[in-house]
């Protein structure tokens, strides 16, 4: 029961910075999605230390193991388009696939990249 409350104190402490960002994003009027400006102060709370990562640790990790339920509504909207797709449903899943791949290669390649700079900057 003490970890589903501390789950949920930190969910609602995500949920705060979130609103916080589209607070911020509506009064200024920025063209940047407040959830964009939320994720930059969630980065700035926990760089300058203001926020310890113990604190929403478990949120977080619930927001990730769950993430594919928040593609669902995406997913489903696409039905309201079906228009599009059926002229030319094959070329945009060839493009969807090939962006994919690029993406994920492109992805491998950097990460594999830092690692190896980290790694020589360590041996010196």
């Amino acid at each position: 029961m003490l970890r589903i409350c501390k789950t949920i104190i930190q969910i609602a402490i995500l949920y705060g910075i979130y609103l916080i960002g589209n607070w911020i994003q509506h009064v200024l009027g920025l063209f940047i999605p407040g959830s964009v400006i939320g994720l930059i102060i969630l980065f700035i709370l926990l760089m300058t230390n203001v926020l310890n990562v113990a604190w929403i640790d478990k949120g977080a990790k619930f927001f990730v193991e769950h993430l594919t339920l928040f593609f669902i509504p995406a997913t489903v909207g696409i039905l309201n388009y079906f228009d599009v797709f059926s002229g030319k449903g094959f070329l945009l899943i060839i493009i969807v696939l090939i962006s994919t791949v690029l993406v994920m290669s492109g992805s491998g390649f950097i990460s594999q990249w830092i690692m190896r700079r980290k790694e020589l900057k360590q041996h010196d």
